[in-house]
């Protein structure tokens, strides 16, 4: 197998997204024209080894994109309901390092579900390089679908979220284990509609699933189900005190 050029792959992802959203009256349009020539140029380049029916494969990318900017525009709003810091619907777009890897989740997504070898993942891992979230493009992920700050996400092939998910920075959803022989079966966990997983929380297992309408406190490992409408947090001991009244110990180091 030839491995596809990443310069290339990398430019088609950003000629996707300025045609997307473009920056005009087009931004939220589902009008948007997909039918850019330097956009096809670029596939017909990085489908070159992707099968037989190398024009079959394009069309359908290409007629699926409207589609796919209609979910991202869902993820969009959601985010900027979900987030006091965001003002409008086009700073999330043009700024916010979740939306953009949500953006090319979905689009590597699109193509991992085509059988496309190789490209998915290259799409994925520049998000991951430009982001810092790490999304398998074989995970499937609802509508809409939340990540604020985003930092150390990692989300496993065979992840099943829900709708309504609302994602915080340092979540991963992943594997008991690391065995070769388990890579055709469910690894990763489920987690259902309207669930809220914040920072650095850790669930994993493939048959670890987490109730619709739950919450998941920061710090929490989880390697078991919970049901719907649970909450799950970590509790650890602070200690304040007062410096005045506090007598240091005295360490000898020698």
């Amino acid at each position: 197998m030839i491995i596809p050029d990443k310069k290339i792959t990398e430019n088609a992802v950003k000629r996707i997204f300025k045609l997307m959203f473009p920056h005009n009256e087009n931004l939220i349009s589902l009008e948007a024209c997909f039918s850019d020539k330097s956009l096809g140029e670029y596939l017909n380049i990085i489908f070159k080894d992707s099968g037989n029916d190398i024009e079959k494969i394009k069309n359908e990318f290409i007629s699926s994109l409207v589609s796919t900017k209609g979910i991202l525009l869902k993820d969009a709003e959601f985010i900027l309901q979900s987030d006091p810091a965001a003002k409008e619907l086009a700073e999330v777009i043009a700024v916010y390092p979740g939306f953009f890897a949500i953006f090319c989740h979905r689009v590597a997504h699109t193509l991992y579900e085509l059988s496309v070898p190789l490209v998915p993942r290259m799409i994925t891992e520049y998000a991951h390089v430009k982001t810092g979230i790490d999304i398998h493009p074989g995970a499937r992920i609802g509508s809409p679908f939340s990540i604020d700050h985003g930092t150390g996400i990692v989300i496993g092939e065979t992840t099943i979220i829900g709708n309504y998910v609302k994602m915080y920075q340092g979540v991963t959803l992943g594997a008991l284990s690391v065995d070769k022989s388990k890579a055709l079966t469910k690894r990763h966990p489920t987690i259902e509609d309207n669930v809220i997983l914040y920072a650095g929380c850790t669930i994993l297992g493939g048959e670890t699933v987490v109730g619709r309408n739950s919450i998941i406190g920061g710090n929490v490992w989880l390697t078991e189900s919970v049901g719907p409408y649970t909450v799950v947090y970590h509790k650890s001991e602070i200690i304040v005190r007062n410096q005045s009244d506090f007598n240091e110990p005295i360490n000898w180091v020698i």
